[in-house]
């Protein structure tokens, strides 16, 4: 079938706007919301897109649901669902390696088709880190299964998912632009892809089941136990050793009139992690904070290194804690890891200008990136998605950070259930959500909203909670990026473009047509973000199928679920790039795993999707 289009000044200005957006999310020069919103403005300012048309994503259907499923998720796990499972699967194991696995796999990947898969990503990993820490069964062998798993998992919802969620958005926009004479295309229900995202979930189950001594070994597993408070832990991993000690700071000291960061900056200093001046006493002093007569400082390091430092500088030392005891009590504060996420405020920051000791009562130790430590200095490392800082800190203030979503901590901390009195509460009202989405005609964002509303009503969040709990970067990438696929239908540069591909492709039979455009998504995944990956795709698709005969409905679902199986480069997901320094992950690890699951899964798709969709 050929439409005979010539290319137009308005599709040419549709290519060049995604050129500019694939380069920008690839080459990294801006943030990604903010290439969002340059789309945007470029859309609208060239007219391509009715002014009115323009901010149509912001109030779309995909936007609303995803708002609503990243309070739910919250609600879920502020009444300690996520603490329940983990001590259900430490039962059912029983600590063997093989089922403890599987459990959390299995976990992970049920859980994940009704919860947003980033949010999900960072409430399980302090829950492996529990598990591996109480079974002795290595970090590795679990993160890396089980974040596979939770992207597998997000195709059996249409709600879990930022390309699934946008898809339908995208069909009902491919609607109104079809040829004469050819059928609508039915937005997909709720649990309408379930028949092909359980069969991608069972593959991905026993691909791990009895691969993942193989592709992970324990000889290559250079990262340990992340046992909490366990001292030996991070001396191995990040050279933090030694014991803390106190250091009284006497009249004839130098150090008196100078601030903590000088003292910091001496050779053979302590890591300084608690101050007294006076009656006040502190974790974490502030580098601007100074030092007097009588100030007692707590330090971490090796004994002879701190007495070292105490003789040359005229201190005190005490090695029995006096005045800190209560302070480092561990069951009140330690040391902790966290991993900053790629939607962090932190990325390219420098650590010193975000003054964590000043603001949070937190100190960094070290910055764990790849196979590299940084510990000498740390306060002039710019930070970089997927980086496991080494905090210490009190386990009040870090949760009270981690609120703030720019870390996730990975270590199991001591912290109470916020609201475990209103754990049915937030399940009878996801529970209706649920309903409501499967067997009613009412809306997705409708019902999920629903449930969200029921939650803050029940008292499971409150608001500000649920407004702390919505990753408005992927809010605001996905509601500016949306009116870039509607310009590529309106124009007809998705109708060109399918044109131009089947003048080479057009005597290729439909599985063949199928796995190009799965190929070409999983590609475009790779280097651009899923939801760029998708506007982009499932416009071209469609066209596609419709110039082949081929079903459009078929194409635009295999362009979404292939953006979101993207196991192969670490920094293509976010919920890969999470668990990569807590793992120790190398990059040749997400190749060797993540390669062979991906073509796994392409087939299982392709078969899928045409025994669901057999005409």
């Amino acid at each position: 079938m050929d439409y005979g289009l010539t290319l137009t000044t308005d599709m040419m200005l549709v290519f060049g706007l995604v050129v500019f957006t694939v380069l920008m999310l690839v080459l990294e020069w801006i943030r990604a919301d903010v290439v969002a919103l340059l789309v945007i403005v470029c859309i609208g300012v060239t007219g391509l897109l009715p002014v009115e048309q323009l901010f149509d994503g912001f109030a779309g259907n995909a936007v609303i649901s995803l708002i609503a499923v990243m309070i739910m998720g919250a609600g879920l796990d502020r009444t300690g669902v996520l603490n329940k499972a983990a001590s259900l699967i430490l039962r059912v194991s029983n600590g063997v390696e093989s089922r403890l696995s599987l459990a959390i796999n299995v976990m992970a990947g049920a859980l994940t088709s009704i919860m947003q898969s980033q949010a999900l990503a960072a409430l399980l990993l302090p829950v492996a880190s529990r598990v591996s820490a109480r079974t002795g069964v290595p970090l590795k062998r679990l993160l890396l299964p089980m974040v596979c798993m939770i992207l597998a998992g997000t195709n059996v919802t249409m709600i879990s998912n930022s390309p699934l969620i946008l898809l339908n958005d995208l069909i009902v926009s491919a609607n109104r632009n079809l040829p004469p004479g050819a059928d609508t295309i039915t937005p997909f229900s709720l649990f309408a892809i379930a028949p092909i995202g359980l069969p991608l979930l069972f593959v991905g189950l026993a691909y791990f089941f009895f691969f993942t001594r193989k592709l992970l070994p324990d000889e290559e597993s250079k990262q340990k136990v992340t046992p909490g408070r366990t001292e030996t832990y991070f001396a191995e991993t990040y050279g933090i050793d030694g014991e803390v000690m106190e250091l009284t700071v006497t009249a004839e000291s130098p150090l008196v009139g100078m601030s903590v960061g000088e003292v910091e900056q001496m050779r053979g200093a302590p890591l300084i992690l608690a101050m007294k001046n006076g009656n006040e006493s502190r974790l974490a002093p502030p580098a601007d904070q100074m030092i007097w007569v009588g100030t007692v400082l707590g330090v971490l390091g090796p004994r002879d290194q701190v007495n070292d430092f105490a003789q040359n500088q005229l201190l005190r030392v005490q090695t029995r804690l006096r005045q800190f005891g209560d302070m480092f009590n561990p069951g009140r504060a330690g040391i902790s890891e966290a991993v900053i996420p790629p939607n962090s405020r932190y990325v390219k920051r420098v650590l010193g200008d975000i003054r964590m000791r000043k603001h949070y009562g937190i100190s960094v130790l070290a910055v764990y990136r790849g196979e590299q430590v940084f510990r000498e200095d740390v306060r002039k490392v710019a930070l970089r998605a997927g980086d496991t800082l080494v905090l210490h800190s009190s386990w009040r203030d870090l949760v009270h950070a981690a609120e703030d979503r720019d870390f996730v901590v990975v270590t199991d901390i001591p912290k109470e259930e916020a609201r475990p009195a209103k754990l049915w509460h937030a399940l009878i009202f996801f529970a209706l959500a649920m309903l409501l989405g499967l067997f009613t005609s009412m809306k997705l964002s409708v019902a999920m909203l629903t449930g969200a509303v029921g939650m803050l009503l029940a008292g499971v969040l409150t608001m500000d909670e649920a407004y702390a709990a919505i990753n408005w970067k992927t809010i605001f990438t996905l509601a500016c990026l949306i009116p870039l696929g509607w310009a590529m239908d309106t124009t007809g540069a998705a109708a060109w473009v399918a044109q131009e591909v089947l003048i080479y492709l057009g005597a290729w039979p439909q599985w063949a047509l199928q796995a190009v455009i799965a190929v070409l998504a999983l590609f475009f995944a790779q280097v651009i973000s899923n939801v760029g990956a998708t506007v982009m795709m499932v416009p071209m698709a469609i066209n596609i199928a419709l110039a082949s005969n081929g079903n459009p409905a078929v194409y635009a679902l295999i362009v979404a679920i292939s953006t979101s199986n993207t196991f192969v480069i670490a920094n293509a997901n976010p919920v890969l790039t999470i668990v990569g320094g807590p793992g120790g992950y190398r990059r040749r690890d997400f190749w060797r795993v993540g390669l062979p699951l991906t073509v796994l899964l392409l087939i299982t798709l392709l078969v899928s999707v045409n025994w669901l969709f057999r005409r």
